[in-house]
């Protein structure tokens, strides 16, 4: 049995979605953010050194950061969610698997902070607006080019993308400028397997 070590209001709301795409049997051990601080419990030292969320265990193993759960999750439902079989769709599928966090959550992540910083924090969210406007750009371009990100399927470069478009959706500045990110945004929300992931994981600010 996979346990997902799950953390309120955090990345880990995807590696739920993502069993429930893939009917894979799993069980939820939950972790509450410091209200005051909005970080992670001590506890989940107890399962990785890190103390993030989302952590997996499955068959001995412990497994951290979400790009990696994700891969190991297609391995482990026999490539289904995977890259597609096409070259270029599986490269653009690679390209998203990374850039959610690599490049597209950074900035959403400094503004947050920034943002609860008196007066020069606010000064310096100004800056940082283009920067995240310049990804919001490159996603609604990519996504008038198909439905999904990589192909014209679901895959679970859609399910690492959706984290950083529903922070931005939530304090980025996505809105209905872009309506081909936010069409995208409404149709994974309406998605049984993500329904039923919100049920099982709890409150979530962006669902």
């Amino acid at each position: 049995m996979i346990i997902v070590h799950h953390l309120n209001n955090s990345r880990s709301q995807r590696v739920l979605w993502m069993l429930e795409e893939l009917g894979l049997p799993y069980e939820v051990r939950r972790y509450e953010r410091d209200r005051r601080t909005l970080l992670a419990p001590a506890d989940l030292r107890r399962v990785h050194p890190l103390g993030k969320s989302p952590v997996v265990e499955d068959d001995g193993r412990v497994i951290v950061e979400s790009g990696a759960i994700v891969e190991y999750l297609v391995e482990k439902a026999g490539g289904r969610l995977g890259p597609p079989a096409d070259r270029e769709a599986a490269l653009r599928y690679r390209m998203f698997l990374h850039y959610a966090e690599g490049s597209v959550m950074p900035p959403l992540l400094l503004k947050l902070v920034l943002a609860r910083v008196p007066i020069m924090g606010r000064l310096a969210v100004r800056r940082i607006q283009p920067m995240i406007d310049t990804h919001l750009d490159f996603i609604e371009a990519e996504l008038r080019q198909r439905p999904w990100f990589a192909s014209d399927h679901m895959s679970a470069a859609d399910i690492m993308m959706s984290f950083p478009i529903e922070a931005a959706r939530d304090r980025g500045g996505l809105d209905e400028s872009r309506p081909r990110t936010l069409a995208w945004l409404h149709g994974i929300q309406s998605r049984p397997a993500y329904r039923r992931a919100l049920e099982t994981g709890g409150p979530y600010a962006y669902g």
